[in-house]
This record gives C-alpha cells, sequence and structure tokens, in this order.
C-alpha cells in the first residue's frame, strides 16, 4: 500500500475513531477494534513503522482519555497503571504476526481473528498474574494462574467476537477502496 496523504489522513482517522471508541462507557469489556488492527496494519500496511503505529497510537490515545476521565473522576479506570507496558509490547506481537498475512483471504483473517486475541488473552492474563498489577492479586501458584485466565474469560469472548467484526469492516473495506474506488475502471469490466 502506497502512503499517500489520503492514506496517512485515512490511517490517522481510524486511529482516533478506534482509540475513542474504546472508552465509550458501557461498551461490551474486551470489545475494541485494536486487535484486529494490529494485524490488519501488519497484513497490508508495506511501511512498517506506519503497520505499529496504526494500533499502538490508537492505544495510546485512547489510554490519556481514559487517564484524564480518570482524574476528572468520570472512570474507575486509570489510562496508565504498572504492567501497561506490556499491552504496547503484545500489539507489537500482533501486529508482527499480521506480517505473516501476504494475501489476506476470508481464511487467513478469520483464522487470525481467533489466534490474536488468543494470544493476547494468554499472554496477558499470564502477565497480570504473575506481575500481581492490575488490581487482582493472585497467588503466584498453577490454581491463581488458572483464576486470572478465568477472571480474564469475559474479556476474551468480546475479544473475539470484536476482532472477527472489526478485521471484517477493515479488510472488507480496504478490498472495496482497492479494486472499487482506487481503481474504478476494473468494477466496470
Amino acid at each position: 500500500m502506497k502512503l499517500d496523504k489520503l492514506t496517512i489522513f485515512s490511517f490517522l482517522a481510524l486511529i482516533v475513531i478506534a482509540a475513542v471508541y474504546r472508552i465509550i462507557p458501557d461498551r461490551a469489556p474486551g470489545f475494541a477494534p485494536q486487535i484486529a488492527m494490529a494485524f490488519f496494519g501488519g497484513s497490508v500496511i508495506k511501511d512498517k513503522k506506519w503497520a505499529f503505529a496504526l494500533p499502538i497510537l490508537s492505544i495510546f490515545i485512547s489510554d490519556l482519555l481514559y487517564q484524564g476521565m480518570y482524574s476528572l473522576g468520570w472512570t474507575i479506570i486509570p489510562g496508565f497503571y504498572n504492567g501497561q507496558l506490556t499491552n504496547y509490547i503484545l500489539f507489537a506481537l500482533i501486529t508482527a504476526l499480521g506480517f505473516l498475512i501476504r494475501k489476506p483471504s476470508f481464511f487467513n483473517i478469520a483464522l487470525m481473528s481467533v489466534v490474536a486475541p488468543t494470544i493476547y488473552f494468554f499472554l496477558s492474563n499470564f502477565a497480570v498474574w504473575f506481575s500481581g498489577v492490575g488490581g487482582l492479586q493472585r497467588p503466584r501458584t498453577f490454581e491463581g494462574l488458572m483464576q486470572a485466565i478465568t477472571d480474564g474469560l469475559p474479556f476474551y469472548r468480546n475479544s473475539i467476537v470484536a476482532t472477527l467484526f472489526f478485521a471484517g469492516l477493515l479488510f472488507g473495506g480496504y478490498s472495496i477502496l482497492k479494486n472499487y474506488v482506487l481503481k474504478p475502471d476494473l468494477a466496470n469490466k
């Protein structure tokens, strides 16, 4: 994908819209577009800086917004907390996994829409359990790890559904743009 002004503007708009979406009150826990954005960026954007920037900037902006709302007493969710760096690292990992999708297909996108949130779920819950951050102190035993994983199940289910939904929107929208809007002469053949 060539990074012209329209493409850059589109990505910046996507970053801001996804960041604002993530902080919507009463949104289902874990139902957010950032995981889909991460592997979409890795798959579609050839410039690696922009591929990583797409989800990381979106998360960072939403974390800033969360922190502002937390400071004002509008939410109990802080934007920045101990262990936050783990989230950024995991999203970078998911972006790197997107590099494996050389030719997006329904199967590849659906598979990654399950694999990416699963990797995120297990690694993030392991990190919370291991470090003891996030407000849920679990014993560093196998039972404690299983409890940490159980605590995250509502997020996991919603994350899978969200990733399938948003990956469909992102890859589908990109395909329509690429094949019918940016190359309108092909649509008429």
